[in-house]
């Protein structure tokens, strides 16, 4: 089994070895690169090949292309969320954002391709055809207007008013949990796990990408911009709704530990589940 270490640079030399061909526009690529190449924990991608691997399946060039898309994906959202229609933040990454740096038009043409981009590396690899449609439509529900895309429009009709714990998971399973959650479903796909077992897979994504929101809230409020390498204290100013701003500080850890509790339930069930260990202990600011 690779480490997460070793999983993570596999994903960053992949994505630096692999971006440049996909396009023929310089400032185009330029931009994709800025963003996609500026750091980050890989986790998404990371998750999908531990799931595979966990499952006992080989980590073949295939694999990681596959495995690769949800970070493209991951990115473009990034670089739209950013932008000033958007949550118009000026740091990402402890970087200028990338209509700091290359203009909004450019920036939202970068997400552009990200975003098209991730489906052809799904679609154009070596895997079962069954397989590759399996993780086309995967990963188009939980991006599009019943995951990710749904959850950023209940996020700006949200802002100012008060939800209730319920809206708010409603609201962030959608927005962050659900590209996690595919992650995790993504190397059962790939690994060609029972249903089952797919949804245990499932099951843990869902709480991890609970756990994984609530400790972004916790940190907004709690940690220097140095340590998030980005702006803090943006959600209160934007009147977002939030974990820690619902339940307080303490509520919201709170909240964390339960879903991370959840989540090992999960992982426990799992066939050589402590594979996942490493990204339970991504948590360790609030565990």
């Amino acid at each position: 089994m690779h480490s997460l270490p070793q999983l993570q640079s596999l994903i960053n030399d992949y994505l630096a070895l692999h971006l440049d061909a996909e396009s023929d526009q310089p400032t185009l690529t330029a931009a994709m690169r800025y963003s996609l190449l500026a750091g980050g924990k890989r986790l998404r991608p990371a998750l999908t090949l531990a799931v595979s691997e966990m499952l006992g399946q080989e980590l073949t060039p295939a694999v990681v292309k596959a495995a690769c898309a949800v970070e493209l994906l991951h990115t473009y959202s990034l670089i739209h969320d950013d932008l000033p229609a958007m949550d118009n933040d000026d740091l990402r990454r402890g970087k200028p954002t990338n209509h700091k740096q290359f203009g909004a038009g450019m920036a939202t043409l970068a997400g552009d391709g990200l975003l098209t981009l991730a489906f052809t590396w799904l679609s154009e690899n070596d895997l079962p055809t069954a397989t590759r449609l399996a993780l086309v439509q995967a990963l188009a529900k939980a991006a599009g207007p019943a995951g990710m895309v749904a959850g950023q429009a209940k996020d700006i009709e949200g802002e100012g008013k008060h939800l209730d714990l319920a809206a708010l998971r409603d609201l962030h399973a959608e927005k962050t949990g659900a590209l996690l959650c595919y992650a995790v479903e993504a190397g059962g796909l790939i690994a060609g796990a029972s249903e089952g077992t797919l949804a245990t897979l499932r099951d843990f994504g869902r709480q991890y990408g609970l756990a994984f929101q609530i400790e972004d809230d916790l940190l907004d409020v709690t940690a220097s911009e140095a340590t998030v390498g980005k702006e803090v204290n943006r959600d209160a100013a934007a009147h977002k709704n939030t974990y820690p701003g619902l339940l307080g500080i303490e509520g919201a850890r709170a909240a964390l530990k339960a879903a991370l509790t959840q989540a090992k339930a999960a992982q426990a069930a799992l066939p050589n589940g402590a594979a996942l260990d490493a990204f339970l202990a991504y948590f360790t600011h609030f565990n």
